[in-house]
């Protein structure tokens, strides 16, 4: 296993350092990172990011905003979180095998005194409260699995950067986002700072020598740079042009909240798009291209949807779920 810590606490940086490295880097290497961001919402691949976040605090505030490779729900990060990420030469993409990833984690905070476990939304949480989230992006074999870590975030704000959807609140049966997440400094026996948490991790997840430190090069700083200014910092990437549509609707589901925004005319789907907090593989806009120019009705949407799989798009979800999706 080689090991990279980022060089920068710029989240756009970061962002392509994470796909340099699944991309460019040796792929017969399996590689570990740790990296921090300055104040940052990280959206998921397939989410609106107006929807997720509080536009007017985020700029008051100097937040930024950036979208990530993987699905999952919005993330806000400071220099309290600390980020880890593995890229490995493993294909989990027919079940997105968090636990492979999750459990040495778990494991190496156990070591050092916090006891944790991980939810069915692959979070990782102490007494039911959440200080990790995870996700996962997968290509031709490849994983990348990456996840926060609340050490001792700025919880506060939280709440105020992000858009908490009324649905998200209720059916999870909590009050407020404060109420669901926590640090992990709190819950520690003994005072450490991110530093020394950064170097305990480190020496419980990994034997002694297994880790080689990657440095990178000026080459490999160049080319990261760029992809960050090319892609990772511009508002397409990030926020996107929304398509015209004359239906909206959004539901919850046990994998995750979805919004399907369609123009239909005449009964047939001209345009769809589904935006969420869900996972999947799959490009999305093949799956919206499946449903483009048939009618609206539960024959035409299954007929269409017959040699599809719609879980490697959405994960958790099959065509029924999809009829009752767009028709009730």
């Amino acid at each position: 296993m080689r090991y990279i810590e980022s060089p920068s606490h710029d989240a756009w940086f970061n962002m392509a350092l994470e796909e340099y490295v699944f991309e460019s880097l040796d792929k017969n290497e399996d590689w570990f990172m740790l990296w921090q961001n300055n104040n940052t919402i990280v959206v998921g691949k397939y989410q609106n990011t107006i929807e997720e976040i509080n536009a007017e605090y985020v700029k008051d505030n100097n937040i930024s905003i950036v979208r990530r490779l993987s699905g999952g729900g919005a993330m806000y990060q400071d220099m309290g979180n600390l980020n880890f990420t593995f890229v490995v030469d493993q294909d989990t993409s027919k079940t997105l095998d968090f636990g492979i990833f999750i459990q040495p984690v778990i494991k190496a905070l156990a070591a050092i005194g916090v006891t944790a476990e991980r939810n069915s939304r692959n979070d990782i949480t102490i007494e039911d409260q959440k200080f990790s989230g995870n996700s996962q992006y997968n290509k031709r074999g490849r994983t990348m699995h990456h996840g926060t870590l609340l050490f001792n975030a700025d919880l506060n704000v939280v709440g105020k950067a992000l858009q908490v959807k009324a649905d998200k609140i209720e059916s999870k049966g909590v009050k407020s986002v404060r109420s669901r997440v926590t640090n992990i400094l709190p819950h520690m026996k003994e005072p450490i700072t991110l530093e020394q948490f950064k170097k305990e991790l480190l020496a419980q997840m990994f034997e002694a020598n297994s880790l080689e430190e990657y440095k990178l090069t000026d080459a490999d700083i160049a080319n990261i740079q760029k992809l960050r200014d090319e892609k990772y910092i511009t508002w397409d990437w990030n926020y996107g042009k929304s398509p015209a549509y004359n239906m909206r609707k959004e539901r919850r589901y046990p994998f995750g909240g979805i919004t399907v925004t369609m123009d239909v005319e005449k009964g047939v789907i001209r345009t769809i798009r589904f935006n969420g907090d869900f996972f999947g593989n799959g490009d999305i806009l093949e799956l919206c291209a499946a449903l483009e120019g048939q009618p609206l009705t539960k024959e035409a949407v299954l007929a269409a949807l017959k040699d599809v799989d719609v879980n490697a798009y959405i994960m958790g979800m099959d065509a029924d779920t999809m009829v009752d999706l767009l028709l009730y």
